[in-house]
């Protein structure tokens, strides 16, 4: 049966000294072996302390051993030399500068493989199991190896620290637990180590847990984004076309009026033309009888002048019986300031709705609804200018200040009809919907206000409880009345308390489904606050019918 070669490397006949292959080879009593030349230099070094040792066992000698070359491993050496040395094992490696190397005094360092928690030491693949034979050896714990091994050892006992002290939370040796630790809460290192292992998969737990909820987040804010995107490239292929088909639209109907303008000049200068020959035709005639008549009133002869006059003086029917009188038109003047009237009407449209079109562009929000203001200052930044609807005003408020103020009148006034008119109650509504995040303020003087907030479809006739403000669910209300201050949603009327103001902040944050009402005076007070879900756009509205002559208007604020 074939055995197995022994393998033979440059590390099997390295001098431990100089770590290259023996040179004339010798050995010591202890029985290793050295280059000649290397263990007399390294004996002529030591010999100042008056000591012979081996520089890997350390053993010491009297006397100056004698050296003797080791005839048969110098001859193995040069035979070696000859046939060539194997390289070492690829697993058998020297360490490198970042790797952690086994604890030998001398030689070229091994990496090491594994590191003792119990003495202390690295080793490398060829020590790293220990005697287990040897009982107290049975105990040693072998990890991964490690730089750091020193700091295990106690700086004030050159102990193994195999401790923990919980009320100083540190790792401490045996003698300290008696020493400047005694009567502290400690235990084994091990049992320390099991609790914070606990505590270590507890917090991976929760680590692992942010890390799933952060990657939903993230993929919710990714589906947010493409969704914003779909939205946005949507919006203005939809936008363009409203556009496109408005000016289509303004374009026909110039062109129409272009149209029918030049019909009607066409016309008219017919007629003109028309009436004109037949006055010149007609001027020609009498210029020709003026001449006939004239050259008879020359004529001598009485019995001939008498005899023609009467067939030359008889006149042909005139084209035109009567003076021309131009009428005091302006032609097509009256047309051009019908469509003057025409573009302003549209700049005051797109003036209105331009305002509303802008803010709802820069309130699309992807992120989470940012918090409510805390200073008057943060929530003007979301102020909005607001005016009242004049079609949605009942008859006995009348709108002043740009549409901006609503008086109740004794009288009615001279409203045309509109199905948007509020018609028993005295509310109005404003012209601009509300979405996104708003802010306004209203300024009220008399016997009170109610301030609301409510649905466009909310009826404008009909039982109090469907059409007056906060009695049903398509409005909230909150009333200022006699000093007190009350809410009002769906018929449920809720008690609010707040310090008096004659000046009402109104807050909304549309998709967040915040709706929140401030006494404002020279500090902001919350008067009450509404979470709920707003499913349509809002119209801010005033109901100012407690009594005649009381006001209440949208106030300026930029």
């Amino acid at each position: 049966m074939a055995q197995k070669g022994v393998q033979l490397d440059e590390e099997t006949f390295s001098c431990s000294i100089c770590l290259v292959v023996l040179k004339d080879p010798v050995t010591i009593p202890c029985g290793h072996i050295y280059c000649l030349n290397c263990i007399k230099r390294f004996w002529k070094e030591e010999n100042v302390k008056k000591l012979h040792s081996c520089p890997q066992c350390r053993q010491t000698f009297t006397q100056r051993p004698v050296l003797v070359k080791n005839t048969m491993l110098a001859v193995l050496v040069e035979q070696l030399k000859k046939t060539g040395l194997q390289a070492a094992p690829a697993d058998h490696c020297y360490a490198g500068p970042e790797d952690v190397s086994r604890n030998v005094l001398t030689g070229r360092k091994l990496k090491a493989l594994k590191s003792c928690l119990m003495c202390l030491v690295s080793c490398c693949e060829e020590h790293q199991e220990p005697p287990y034979d040897v009982a107290p050896l049975k105990t040693q714990k072998l990890v991964e190896p490690s730089k750091n091994l020193q700091e295990n050892i106690c700086s004030g006992h050159d102990e193994v620290m195999k401790m923990f002290c919980r009320t100083d939370q540190q790792c401490i040796c045996y003698l300290c637990s008696v020493d400047e630790h005694k009567g502290h809460d400690t235990v084994s290192a091990a049992a320390a180590r099991t609790e914070r292992q606990r505590e270590l998969e507890g917090s991976r737990q929760q680590i692992q847990q942010r890390i799933q909820d952060r990657e939903k987040d993230l993929k919710v804010l990714q589906q947010e984004v493409e969704a914003l995107n779909r939205s946005a490239e949507k919006t203005v292929e939809d936008s363009e076309k409203i556009f496109t088909e408005l000016i289509r639209l303004i374009e026909k109907r110039s062109s129409e009026v272009k149209q029918q303008i030049r019909s009607q000049q066409e016309t008219e200068v017919s007629r003109v033309k028309e009436l004109q020959e037949k006055l010149e035709q007609e001027i020609t005639e009498l210029k020709r009888k003026d001449a006939e008549l004239e050259q008879l009133s020359h004529t001598e002869d009485h019995n001939q002048f008498l005899h023609n006059y009467p067939s030359l003086s008889q006149l042909s029917e005139s084209t035109h019986t009567s003076s021309i009188n131009i009428r005091p038109l302006r032609y097509f003047e009256d047309v051009t300031a019908a469509v003057s009237e025409l573009r302003d009407q549209l700049q005051d449209i797109l003036r209105q709705t331009w305002t509303n079109i802008s803010s709802l562009v820069t309130q699309v929000d992807v992120l989470l609804p940012q918090a409510e203001p805390k200073t008057r200052a943060g929530f003007l930044k979301y102020s909005r200018e607001l005016t009242l609807d004049p079609n949605t005003a009942n008859e006995n408020l009348l709108l002043s200040d740009g549409n901006r103020k609503a008086i109740k009148m004794s009288q009615k006034q001279s409203y045309s009809s509109h199905r948007d008119r509020f018609t028993f109650f005295c509310q109005v509504l404003s012209r601009e919907s509300l979405t996104g995040r708003c802010y306004w303020e209203v300024e009220w003087r008399g016997t009170g206000v109610d301030v609301a907030v409510t649905y466009k479809n909310i009826s404008r006739s009909g039982r109090y409880n469907e059409c007056i403000f906060g009695f049903n669910d398509k409005s909230w209300a909150l009333s200022c009345y006699q000093n007190n201050f009350t809410f009002w949603f769906n018929n449920i009327e809720t008690p609010v308390s707040g310090p008096q103001s004659s000046r009402i902040g109104v807050y909304l944050d549309h998709r967040a489904g915040i709706l929140s009402f401030y006494s404002v005076s020279e500090t902001m007070t919350l008067l009450h606050r509404v979470q709920t879900t707003f499913t349509q756009p809002l119209h801010a509205g005033l109901y100012a019918g407690y009594e005649d002559g009381g006001t209440t208007e949208f106030c300026k604020l930029k």
